[in-house]
């Protein structure tokens, strides 16, 4: 459904969460080995998740990626439209460039309700939530985010 930067950018967030839930600070080589990503590609997305404010990053001994505390939560909305901007909230199920209520194309209404119900669903989950879940084992994620 999503992108493979979006998909590569929340697991990586969520593992990050997990892990500093323990008191840790992952590096670029864990994370992208746990997630199961290219590192470079993961580098790439994590410096520009650093970049955006949903993370920060410390070079060094006891460096790596982590959340501060102080800000408040990424919602998985937040995360996709940086990777892939509002078009998955705001488009043409069908891909049109003109398509409203006025003038519909063929999948308008009920794209319009599945578009709304994922608009809901990633506005409300956050990555620290999504982290909580995986702890808790109450969703499957990879064995590797837990």
């Amino acid at each position: 459904m999503f992108n493979k930067e979006t998909e590569y950018a929340l697991r990586g967030l969520v593992y990050i969460q997990l892990q500093n839930s323990e008191g840790k600070r992952p590096g670029i080589i864990e994370i992208a080995g746990q997630i199961d990503a290219p590192q470079f590609y993961t580098a790439k997305i994590l410096q520009r998740m650093v970049r955006i404010g949903f993370v920060e990053s410390q070079k060094g001994k006891g460096g790596g990626f982590y959340f501060d505390s102080q800000k408040p939560e990424v919602t998985l909305k937040q995360v996709i439209i940086a990777t892939e901007g509002e078009t998955l909230f705001t488009g043409c199920g069908f891909g049109l460039k003109q398509c409203d209520e006025n003038s519909p194309c063929p999948l308008h209404e009920k794209y319009a309700y599945i578009r709304n119900a994922l608009n809901k669903l990633v506005a409300e989950e956050t990555v620290q939530s999504l982290a909580q879940k995986a702890e808790k084992g109450e969703e499957m994620l990879s064995p590797r985010l837990k």
